[in-house]
């Protein structure tokens, strides 16, 4: 199979031949901030590779010196005194996407992560971060609360340490966010790729159906892959004996 690439204003959607999905913010000139047309393409994608088999992996990543600058606060419409509208909808609809997304999931953070784009990262099952990254929940700062992303950021990080970066909007750099809990892995930018790689291998040789149950316990979201966690048990249990890699790993070279 050859990769298959989307590519549309603001987003670039690509899977390759080993299943991995590429969901690329393309804004560079904003800093990749999120819009309301670039969180309805981000939501449709993530709802399509859901639904795809083929689909083993999803990575984010930002195009440009950042990975996301947050809501695009110059384009937001004000619904009520406390939370824009895209912020109060929108993201936090993403976030749920991701969040329940029933494949793994890597955030690759370069530049700035800041609010909104620091709740998508945070709804990842992985963050890999260069060393020069910086972070922050700046909300407070702007006049309002991120209410509806609070949940995701407690999640990540928990709340001792969320009720500090959340109720001061302070910029926290790559070494905190992993003391924290939010990073998995910090980089050097050069490093960083075959960090991904590496990580993403381990992904794949993981039973696609036992990795969709285990991550539906976590989140509480339903599954009916219960006959296919059986099946790779089987599998799993035959290819241990026999010294193989399970019938799901996808071969670097396919």
């Amino acid at each position: 199979m050859t990769n298959s690439k989307m590519t549309t204003n603001k987003v670039i959607f690509e899977v390759n031949p080993r299943g991995v999905a590429s969901l690329t913010l393309s804004r560079p000139e904003k800093g990749n901030a999120l819009d309301a047309d670039m969180l309805e393409r981000m939501s449709s994608a993530l709802r399509r590779l859901s639904d795809d088999t083929h689909v083993r992996v999803v990575l984010l990543r930002g195009e440009g010196r950042h990975f996301c600058t947050g809501a695009d606060v110059a384009g937001l419409k004000i619904t009520d005194e406390s939370s824009p509208d895209t912020e109060r909808v929108s993201i936090a609809t993403v976030c749920a996407l991701l969040n329940s997304c029933p494949k793994p999931t890597i955030a690759v953070v370069h530049g700035a992560c800041l609010g909104g784009g620091l709740a998508i990262a945070a709804c990842c099952d992985a963050v890999l971060t260069t060393t020069d990254a910086f972070f922050a929940i700046p909300e407070v700062r702007l006049g309002f609360a991120p209410t509806a992303l609070l949940p995701f950021f407690l999640a990540a990080c928990g709340p001792r340490f969320l009720r500090r970066y959340l109720l001061t909007g302070e910029r926290f750099d790559a070494k905190r966010a992993a003391q924290i809990g939010l990073a998995s892995d910090v980089c050097e930018a050069t490093d960083i790729e075959a960090a991904l790689a590496e990580l993403v291998d381990s992904f794949l040789l993981a039973g696609p159906a036992a990795v969709s149950t285990a991550k539906s316990a976590l989140t509480g979201t339903p599954t009916m892959a219960s006959r296919r966690v059986l099946e790779e048990a089987r599998e799993g249990a035959a290819s241990f004996r026999e010294k193989r890699h399970p019938s799901w790993y996808p071969p670097a070279s396919s």
